[in-house]
């Protein structure tokens, strides 16, 4: 969502997962990496946030939400819940780049 103060993630989309209990089936699960995926460019090292989750989908035999799955999904929304605002740098400020 651009806004006036830069680029925001819809709060909405955000919501749901915030809100959204452990997922009991891969299709929820399934469901959970859509919605972090489509704010993946909002969410710091998304990626690694959402290995456990993808590695849930690998093992797609049996569902099992192991002991990785729950911290994770845990941090993910106290994460989402103090997300960062994109914006771009303002002329002559010092721009640190992280690699």
């Amino acid at each position: 969502m651009v806004t006036q103060r830069g680029i925001e993630a819809n709060p909405l989309k955000i919501k749901v997962i915030i809100d959204m209990k452990a997922p009991t089936c891969l299709n929820e699960v399934q469901r959970l990496t859509g919605r972090i995926t489509a704010l993946s460019r909002f969410i710091s090292k998304s990626a690694e946030k959402s290995l456990p989750f993808f590695k849930t989908l690998r093992k797609a035999k049996t569902f099992e939400w192991g002991t990785p799955c729950q911290p994770a999904f845990e941090e993910l929304k106290a994460y989402l819940a103090r997300l960062p605002l994109l914006v771009k740098p303002l002329l002559g400020d010092t721009l640190y780049v992280y690699l």
